[in-house]
């Protein structure tokens, strides 16, 4: 019967169960909810994304130095409006920032200070460095400073201004470009020339006085760096001093941190080997008492 026969498949298809369709996304939920959900890591997706927009805008605040409004961070680190205003509110909650005005500009949180003093009191490398900071200035007459690597820059953590007369300032916590200072060859020296070039900007190669380092000439003094542990020049941001930096190493022999002296031109010159030796010093037993190794070749 070929009816009944065609009739069957007809039959299985209209019984067959349809293919569930999704349901509609739901658009309700309020952008604050979502910021919250994200920055408090209730997913690994919102988690990190969360996290990431807290931190740039903590170092947008960081490197500008003044308060903010909104708007302007959301400029500043390319992100969205409406994130970033999410985020900001949930961080002034917590303290993480504060407001600064009665126009809405926020800056970093005094909680921010607290969680500084607390890593003040248990990291051993930065309470170490006041004492051999108090000593060079003492025994030099000099300005010391302990410099690190951060992002990509050079920054002065801690200083210690020296007694001469003709002072020398620099900005603790600003970000400089490596190839400006002294200690940035040394800060880098113990990574190889395809290292160095990955990590420094093309465009930090720009002295300050318009000139432009070669890479080339930058690679072949980071190399001096390394021999000695140790690299000395005139300031690049200022024609009038001399700049002393000594590397200080952890277990794996790697440059972690400088000590630094900086001195008027012609006092560094002409004092050079006492400077020098007075920082390679200081800088050994700093690598000694962090439990750091110098390199053979240091």
């Amino acid at each position: 019967m070929p009816r009944a026969q065609k009739a069957t498949p007809n039959r299985e298809r209209r019984l067959s169960p349809k293919r569930a369709t999704p349901a509609p996304r739901r658009t309700g939920a309020k952008p604050a909810a979502k910021a919250a959900a994200q920055a408090e890591g209730t997913d690994a997706g919102g988690r990190t994304r969360g996290i990431d927009r807290a931190f740039e805008i903590l170092e947008c605040l960081h490197n500008s130095k003044k308060p903010l409004r909104p708007n302007e961070i959301a400029i500043a680190i390319g992100a969205p409006k409406s994130t970033t205003y999410d985020v900001v509110g949930l961080m002034l909650s917590r303290g993480i920032l504060d407001r600064a005005d009665a126009e809405g500009r926020v800056f970093l949180g005094r909680r921010l200070y607290l969680f500084g003093l607390s890593h003040l009191t248990h990291f051993d490398v930065m309470r170490l460095a006041s004492g051999f900071l108090d000593h060079l200035s003492e025994v030099t007459g000099q300005t010391a400073q302990f410099c690190v690597l951060d992002n990509r820059k050079y920054v002065v953590a801690q200083m210690k201004e020296g007694e001469r007369h003709f002072r020398i300032s620099s900005d603790v916590g600003e970000p400089v470009p490596l190839p400006w200072t002294a200690s940035g060859r040394v800060l880098v020296s113990h990574l190889s020339d395809a290292e160095i070039l990955k990590l420094i900007p093309a465009g930090d190669f720009d002295l300050p006085d318009g000139r432009r380092l070669s890479e080339r000439t930058f690679l072949k003094e980071a190399a001096q760096a390394k021999l000695e542990g140790f690299f000395s020049c005139d300031g690049t941001s200022g024609r009038f001093t001399h700049c002393f930096a000594a590397a200080v190493y952890d277990e794996q022999r790697h440059c972690v941190a400088t000590l630094c002296l900086l001195t008027p031109r012609e006092e560094g010159l002409q004092d050079h080997r006492r400077y020098k030796a007075a920082l390679i010093e200081a800088a050994r037993q700093m690598t000694t008492r962090i439990g750091g190794e110098r390199p053979t070749t240091a």
